[in-house]
């Protein structure tokens, strides 16, 4: 099974990152860029039965290590099974 688990900040958190990005993309001429979101995404690989095993497992990935429930929201999605 194959899952990827998009890591993002919530609405309202800074993005410096993505912040600097935007600030970077206009000094290079980008003038029409409006902002930039930084996002990160793991995909992982793992031996399920079923698809509902597999996004069970990621939910538990997300709420012990992948994110941090004060500043991020994730979206999980299975891509192959």
């Amino acid at each position: 099974m194959l899952v990827d688990v998009t890591i993002k900040l919530k609405r309202g958190v800074t993005d410096p990152e993505g912040e600097n990005t935007k600030k970077a993309l206009t000094l290079l001429g980008f003038k029409n860029v409006q902002s930039v979101g930084v996002m990160k995404t793991f995909r992982i690989e793992m031996d399920c039965g079923d698809e509902a095993e597999a996004v069970k497992q990621a939910e538990e990935m997300c709420r012990r290590l992948l994110a941090n429930p004060v500043i991020h929201e994730y979206e999980i999605k299975v891509v192959r099974g």
